[in-house]
């Protein structure tokens, strides 16, 4: 096997991480977490894959706190209604957020998608990134809390080789625990490699369609 390639300091081509872009929507995501303390509310931005199970968690979060909280969830993807739609049968407030061609959420949308609900009238948001391991590290939403979900069926080393979502993240779900034998992955080495890059992550592993471990997912995040 030959040596890695490395980018070497300043020859990334990158234009959507530029310096000032990710420092605006720092600024931003200040601005979003200042108004959402204002009224109270504690936001949870939940990230992962496409199919890790992200909505599938979230509808069963919702499932088993609205009776406790008032909950608004903003669900972006990049074109369609489809999982917002799902989300909305539980009879909770849901904002879609269409990105067109941006792998992420950003502070921006997120404050666009608060001026359309009533703050006042809410305690519990859940944000909804779009499905991507990348992109969406880098841009802060001005969240109280991060949450990662993955699933066994990305593989043993999907944790080692996306390592940078997972710094900031306080909560990370290992999703589809169901079908870990038949994978053959082992679910407890996926949150062993969490706890190596992140020890202050708390670890719940689920099964979100049958809503196995779920309410470990709420005591994790502080529910």
């Amino acid at each position: 096997m030959k040596e890695v390639v490395k980018a070497e300091e300043g020859e990334v081509f990158d234009i959507e991480l530029e310096a000032d872009l990710l420092k605006a929507n720092k600024e931003l995501a200040e601005e979003n977490r200042e108004l959402l303390r204002k009224h109270g509310v504690a936001a949870i931005d939940i990230m992962g894959s496409i199919g890790a199970g992200k909505t599938s968690l979230i509808e069963k979060l919702v499932q088993l706190l609205k009776e406790k909280y008032r909950i608004a969830v903003f669900k972006g993807d990049l074109t369609t209604t489809i999982d917002a739609e799902l989300i909305a049968r539980h009879s909770v407030e849901v904002v879609p957020i269409n990105t067109g061609k941006e792998c992420h959420l950003d502070a921006n949308l997120v404050r666009k998608a608060l001026q359309e609900i009533d703050l006042n009238n809410l305690d519990l948001l859940f944000i909804e990134n779009v499905g991507n391991l990348i992109c969406p590290a880098e841009f802060p939403l001005g969240s109280e809390k991060r949450a990662v979900v993955i699933s066994v069926t990305e593989g043993p080393y999907m944790v080692v080789k996306h390592p940078f979502i997972f710094i900031d993240a306080d909560v990370v779900v290992i999703n589809k625990a169901d079908l870990a034998q038949a994978m053959k992955v082992d679910a407890k080495k996926l949150g062993t490699d969490v706890e190596r890059i992140n020890p202050n992550s708390k670890v719940a592993v689920t099964n979100c369609r049958s809503g196995e471990g779920v309410r470990k997912v709420v005591e994790a995040l502080g529910l």
